[in-house]
């Protein structure tokens, strides 16, 4: 009898135990699903009324959110011209079908102002449609300080004390005369370093030292503490003339910017047709080819990377 009460008496005890335990376990899961829904009623609210998280449900989306703040965030701006409406939906189609993994890249369209009534029409509903341009204050120019006005004015665009900080890690300058192959620009900037940094193809056309002159205007990447650098400082809005390149690295030479460069040559090169000192052939290890001037130097770059291999095959359409 004796043994009989001490194991029920061991039997209420752990009973009771495990009751307490499945109590915790559900006020721990409660919390989670407050914070949640929460978050979740957070993300569908207002964006001009602000949510308000406790300490513990920030940090629980933190944590959720850490992989998505490994992604490089790259602003890529072609600076074109307003009446290129033929290029802009052409290029369109280059970037639209790539899909570079661990980035975020934004490809821009960058101008100056309309000056034509049918520019204000047509532009505006490129706009409509497809939220890819920007259009500056400036006269339309090549080497009179556009790719000044270019840089200076992103932070006014983009700084959000809502969105991420910075909004982008690199911006782009590159023209629409230049093939990128996303992914590979992306993988070249992977182990890079965030701040001040200069990347691009060095000039003099035979020379591989980053820090002998500048980099070429086929397309040169920054980091954004340049772009801010930019901004503020009087370097650059005293030397806006002369070929926008060169300027550029001016500045980053007069204003001691620039500390960390990348040289990526022979990676980035000039199509090899005519052959000059700055050109090289096709090959898998391209990050962008410069001087696509003409429909055919373009087929012959986007056959030699085989930018069609991944079309499904449909009963719609026969492409031999």
């Amino acid at each position: 009898m004796k043994a009989t009460r001490a194991d029920r008496g061991r039997f209420i005890i752990s009973s009771f135990v495990f009751i307490c335990f499945l109590c915790a376990l559900a006020s721990i899961n409660e919390v989670r699903y407050d914070s949640l829904l929460k978050f979740g009623r957070c993300a569908l609210a207002n964006i001009n009324m602000p949510c308000k998280l406790n300490a513990s449900t920030s940090n629980t989306l933190l944590a959720q959110s850490s992989s998505s703040d490994d992604e490089i965030r790259i602003l890529f701006g072609i600076l074109t011209l307003p009446d290129q409406y033929e290029r802009r939906h052409f290029l369109r189609l280059i970037y639209g079908t790539q899909t570079p993994v661990g980035a975020k890249v934004d490809v821009k369209f960058v101008f100056c102002n309309l000056t034509k009534e049918d520019q204000k029409v047509l532009v505006a509903l490129e706009i409509m449609r497809y939220d890819d341009i920007i259009i500056l204050n400036c006269q339309e120019n090549m080497n009179k300080g556009k790719t000044y006005t270019y840089f200076s004015s992103l932070p006014e665009m983009f700084n959000d004390t809502e969105g991420p900080n910075p909004p982008y890690h690199y911006v782009m300058k590159t023209d629409d005369d230049a093939y990128f192959r996303l992914q590979s620009l992306v993988d070249s900037l992977k182990p890079l370093p965030r701040e001040d940094l200069y990347y691009g193809y060095v000039i003099p056309c035979p020379s591989m030292d980053p820090f002998v002159h500048y980099m070429s205007g086929m397309g040169y990447l920054i980091s954004w503490d340049i772009v801010e650098w930019i901004k503020e400082s009087d370097i650059p809005k005293n030397q806006l003339d002369g070929p926008e390149d060169k300027i550029f690295g001016n500045w980053m030479r007069d204003g001691h910017r620039a500390k960390n460069r990348f040289n990526a040559k022979w990676s980035m090169y000039n199509f090899p047709e005519p052959p000059t000192r700055c050109t090289h052939e096709l090959w898998p290890e391209t990050i962008a080819v410069h001087l696509l001037k003409n429909q055919e130097k373009w087929i012959r770059t986007l056959k030699y990377f085989n930018v069609t291999d991944n079309l499904k095959p449909s009963k719609l359409y026969h492409i031999p």
